[in-house]
């Protein structure tokens, strides 16, 4: 099933003492992709619940939320209850993903499992028809600006490869390290939506960076 690719600039790149001005710098993006990390489950600690609230009255553009944290279960389904567009999760966190994931839709939001490079696919292919978005880590989970792991693109061509064979209306995004070059191989692997934080936040004119990074991808893509 094709669907049109998507760009979720990630705001953990952005300015944290302007977050309202920096949303409003990438209107024009598909959604904005929100770093929520406990310092548990990953080794960093970014922002919350309290944060999370304010920003939904502000945005103007959906947010996907990303939870990086370990207590995931308790509060998935609270982070969906905000307004959410999405709220993503990572199986490895999480004791039963498939309830989980039923709660975060239940609650208005659509649900999405992470998978942290080294964690199989195969483990969690049996969730797909409780979910909406599956998350293919290309990093390591818990920092910005790190480097691009090619590997994992092979786990992006399995997933989308699991999704086709399906019939599923799932989406397959990749984050981390994903700039000009990065963005058309992952793109041409499968994947539709695509988290970018510093080849957007760092460019001069971030507008232009979300307007060409999706062109890329969709060029990539053919769609």
């Amino acid at each position: 099933m094709s669907r049109p690719v998507a760009l979720h600039p990630s705001i953990l790149a952005s300015d944290f003492t302007r977050l309202g001005d920096e949303l409003s710098r990438i209107a024009t993006a598909d959604a904005a992709h929100v770093d929520v990390m406990d310092n548990h489950f990953v080794p960093n600690l970014t922002i919350g619940m309290p944060v999370v609230e304010a920003l939904q009255e502000i945005t103007p553009i959906p947010l996907d939320l990303h939870l990086m944290i370990s207590d995931v279960d308790r509060w998935g389904p609270q982070y969906a209850e905000t307004g959410a567009h999405s709220v993503t999760f990572h199986v490895e966190a999480s004791q039963n993903p498939r309830q989980l994931a039923r709660d975060i839709r239940s609650a208005g939001s659509r649900a999405a499992m992470a998978l942290k490079p080294g964690t199989p696919f195969a483990d969690y292919a049996d969730l797909l028809t409780e979910l909406d978005m599956v998350l293919v880590m290309t990093v390591e989970p818990g920092f910005g600006g790190q480097s691009f792991m090619a590997v994992q693109l092979e786990v992006v061509r399995e997933v989308r490869q699991a999704v086709g064979a399906s019939g599923l209306d799932v989406a397959i995004q990749v984050d981390g390290g994903v700039n000009a070059e990065t963005i058309t191989q992952s793109a041409r692997a499968g994947a539709d939506v695509f988290v970018a934080g510093s080849a957007v936040f760092g460019a001069e004119d971030v507008a232009a960076a979300v307007t060409d990074l999706r062109s890329r991808a969709a060029e990539a893509a053919g769609r």
